[in-house]
């Protein structure tokens, strides 16, 4: 995929599994550890790539979450930002937003309301690249650009890996 922002592990890695995903979606939460682990037990041989798709229909707070991410993000913090937002699901609001940047050191204004906004291109750009590919719900998965439809555990993962 093109757009390696949002990258976990080693950008070389020869495997790239790239997940759409959404910061308020359980399911998402759920698969984190599992990718985080496949990541750091591949010996450099897998990164995951973050691409946005908030479900906005669904997951009120999902865009804004997004926004809050991408801030984190500027200042190298976006997977410490991901997981805490994972941990609080039932609350992303602007106010608990600014809350989780001020607890990772970041400029609170900067992390919601207009300070976010100014973000909003690379969110809308993930999510048109996700529809461009068929994506419908998160986390979405693709290994090395082909869809992957199997079970979220870490040996349905591997087994899954080329090579």
């Amino acid at each position: 995929m093109s757009d390696a922002r949002l990258v976990l592990g080693d950008p070389a890695a020869p495997v790239t599994i790239t997940e759409f995903g959404d910061l308020e979606c359980p399911y998402c939460r759920d698969a984190a550890p599992v990718l985080r682990r496949l990541v750091e037990e591949s010996d450099g041989r897998v990164r995951l790539v973050w691409r946005h798709f908030p479900l906005f229909q669904v997951h009120p707070h999902a865009l804004i979450a997004a926004l809050a991410a991408e801030a984190a993000a500027e200042q190298g913090l976006f997977w410490e930002m991901q997981e805490a937002l994972f941990a609080q699901q039932d609350r992303l609001t602007e106010p608990d937003l600014r809350a989780v940047g001020a607890r990772l050191g970041l400029d609170p204004d900067l992390v919601a309301g207009p300070g976010a906004q100014r973000l909003a291109p690379l969110v809308e750009a993930d999510y048109v690249a996700g529809l461009d590919l068929g994506v419908a719900g998160t986390p979405s998965l693709l290994v090395d650009g082909v869809p992957y439809r199997g079970r979220l555990d870490l040996a349905s993962l591997r087994a899954a890996l080329p090579g």
